[in-house]
């Protein structure tokens, strides 16, 4: 009997300590799961932490209370993961968390600095939430919150890009604060940030290179930020690293004004008919370009004494020449819309003494013969041929006209005039028997 006593009373004895613990009890105040190691003690007006919270929880929620500090508080709960303390009345984050958080939330609250000390030794915490609050400077300390990839400070008073942000973050919000400047290097070595939340705030340009290394950000936000659009100088940075990122950028700074200062392409002068100047690279350059409807001088070349007469409608659109860098030979550039080979018009007058060899004398001089060649507009292979193709081409390609609708050309009444001049000397040289 007493043997049985003695058992039961070890029995009672060893229950009484392992049932906080291990079966855990809910304070009254709160909602529990999970064996009672997540606690939700949220919107119940506590200024004091509630009796009963066993030490192994793993999730507690002590948001919209009226906790006004925590500090060495919260040191017991060493296997703590989630620890939200939004909507509080804190002044300052709870000194001496517990190593072993993954998560912390502190938005809404009353804290002005973000001391070094309160995320010193946290390397585990992966995500930091701080936003909604009276921040004006956030410390932090080289190489610590390696694990973090989440940090939020939005909605504070920040004037300045925090600097020593881990190097493993992947989402930075910094949208909503009076931020003006990113100190150099501050954005050196965050490689791995995909997110970047910057708008709603104070920029007037950011300088130059801070955005080179975030090689892998996929999301930026720029908008809302007044921009020093004029100020040349200083704002060409950001507009062409927009213009130059893969990233998706939310509100391009400038967007409603001309960027003529950003890669600007050089406009071609319109040509004249005394200035050809503009340098063409390719080409595809050239054919692209629409010349000016100025006429092209009339090229008359003397070659065989022959003459024959040949007449085909000159293009009513001339081309202009173009200087090609690094030749001498002049480009035609291809008049705009659609158009006829280049007409060549040449001039052949059939010499009476050849028709009549007994009119010649026999010892007299032969005849004066001569080839008049007209030519106008871009021939379709100019590009295939020397650089004396303009003095020596003998390819024709007639355009057809309709026949009895030919108004004669300034060109064709001074050619038949040339022709008329031409008949009369030879009629002049002949004698007279």
């Amino acid at each position: 009997m007493e043997y049985q006593i003695l058992n039961t009373s070890t029995c009672l004895l060893v229950l009484l300590v392992f049932i906080p613990t291990g079966l855990g009890i809910c304070p009254s105040s709160c909602k529990c799961s999970g064996n009672d190691r997540n606690v939700d003690c949220s919107g119940r007006n506590l200024t004091v932490l509630p009796q009963g919270l066993q030490d192994n929880l793993t999730y507690l929620n002590l948001s919209f209370n009226q906790f006004v500090d925590l500090d060495h508080q919260l040191t017991r709960f060493t296997n703590l993961r989630t620890l939200d303390i939004s909507n509080n009345w804190l002044k300052n984050v709870p000194a001496h968390l517990p190593k072993s958080l993954w998560e912390l939330y502190a938005t809404n609250n009353n804290i002005k600095v973000l001391q070094k000390l309160d995320t010193a030794y946290q390397w585990n915490l992966r995500v930091l939430d701080v936003s909604r609050n009276m921040v004006e400077r956030a410390v932090l300390i080289n190489n610590t919150l390696s694990s973090l990839k989440f940090l939020n400070l939005s909605s504070n008073k920040l004037w300045t890009v925090p600097t020593n942000m881990p190097y493993n973050i992947e989402t930075v919000d910094l949208s909503n604060n009076f931020l003006s400047q990113i100190l150099p290097g501050t954005l050196v070595r965050l490689q791995h940030l995909t997110s970047l939340y910057l708008h709603n705030n104070k920029f007037s340009y950011i300088p130059d290179k801070a955005f080179d290394q975030l090689s892998q950000l996929q999301v930026v936000t720029l908008y809302n930020n007044p921009w020093s659009c004029s100020d040349n100088q200083n704002i060409l940075y950001v507009l062409q690293w927009v213009q130059g990122t893969a990233a998706r950028v939310m509100g391009v700074p400038c967007a409603d004004q001309p960027w003529p200062w950003v890669s600007p392409t050089p406009a071609l002068a319109q040509p004249t008919a005394l200035d050809s100047s503009p340098m063409i690279k390719g080409t595809k350059a050239v054919d692209r370009e629409a010349s000016a409807a100025a006429p092209e001088p009339t090229k008359v070349t003397k070659t065989h004494k022959q003459f024959k007469a040949k007449e085909v409608t000159p293009l009513a659109t001339q081309s202009h020449p173009v200087l090609f860098p690094g030749t001498d030979r002049p480009l035609l550039r291809s008049p705009a819309g659609p158009q006829e080979a280049a007409a060549t018009r040449t001039i052949h007058v059939q010499d009476s003494a050849e028709g009549n060899a007994s009119l010649a004398p026999a010892t007299g001089s032969s005849t004066t013969p001569m080839t008049l060649s007209i030519t106008s507009g871009m021939p379709t292979n100019y590009s295939k041929l020397p650089q004396s193709t303009t003095a020596t081409l003998r390819k024709e390609e007639a355009t057809p006209s309709a026949p009895d609708a030919r108004v004669p050309s300034r060109a064709s009444r001074w050619e038949l005039g040339l022709l008329l001049y031409l008949a009369a000397l030879h009629a002049a040289a002949l004698p007279v028997h």
